[in-house]
């Protein structure tokens, strides 16, 4: 039986005016501005440490060089472009909890509890995908390098180079949020198991194309790198909507049962 104190709160949420929401949405919005901020101001402290381990692929790649700054403004603005960056990221629990407190008021207790797991999936899928992203940034310049031709040589400047592996590195950590996505919609009835593996053709395909629309570098490496875990991904997404499914129609049958007793 559902608790009456839990149902008023339900009820509750659920008969906010609009400019209540919009006074909500306005509060949780500043609390996301202010973290990536203080995240910036600690991206710009370690800014040093960061840029020798994006400079990691680069020195693999051609060893003894350096990138190369041909605008006196140019050191500047990357390091801010980079705390930005870092600010964003450092600030991800906050804004995870903020969009999904604001999507959510209307969920009882017991729904509310796929808070965590999913916060907390979304920030270790969003860190697995960055991290494919720089390991597979070295294999993407070479491949750019080559198809450059023989009488190219690699002299990089800072934005060009920094502003590429960022964006890789964001680009792969959103598109690792997919199962999230997923997994989500079918806990809210909007998708079920059943449809998402009659759709596996068309998701393949679908697939393939935002994984070639977002990755930055547009090559073919990093183009599968991206795709192969988002189709992967799709398939456990499935597996883990079928538990959730069975456990609800468990739970279903379970509470009639209760209730004649």
């Amino acid at each position: 039986m559902t608790d009456v104190s839990d149902e008023h709160d339900h009820l509750a949420a659920g008969r906010m005016t609009i400019w209540e929401h919009i006074g909500e949405l306005r509060t949780r919005l500043i609390r996301c501005v202010i973290a990536v901020l203080l995240g910036m101001v600690l991206g710009w402290i370690i800014y040093p440490y960061v840029l020798e381990v994006l400079l990691i692929p680069f020195h693999e790649l051609v060893p003894g060089r350096n990138l190369i700054v041909t605008d006196p403004l140019e050191g500047f603005a990357i390091r801010i472009k980079v705390s930005a960056y870092l600010g964003f990221v450092f600030a991800m629990p906050v804004w995870l909890w903020q969009l999904w407190r604001f999507v959510t008021p209307g969920l009882y207790p017991k729904e509310k509890r796929y808070a965590i797991p999913f916060i907390a999936s979304s920030i270790l899928l969003f860190l697995l995908g960055a991290a494919i992203a720089f390991y597979t940034l070295n294999p993407a310049l070479q491949f750019l390098i080559s198809v450059s031709g023989a009488n190219v040589d690699p002299f990089y400047t800072p934005d060009a180079y920094i502003t590429l592996i960022m964006y890789m590195m964001l680009a792969f950590g959103l598109g690792f949020q997919f199962p999230v996505l997923l997994v989500a919609l079918q806990i809210a009835g909007v998708l079920t198991p059943r449809k998402l593996a009659g759709w596996w053709r068309q998701a393949l395909v679908t697939i393939v194309i935002v994984a070639a629309v977002i990755t930055p570098s547009g090559d073919p490496i990093s183009m599968m790198a991206l795709a192969i875990p988002m189709f992967i991904f799709y398939g456990m997404s499935i597996g883990i909507g079928m538990v959730f499914v069975r456990r609800k129609r468990k739970k279903a049958e379970k509470e009639p049962t209760d209730a004649a007793a």
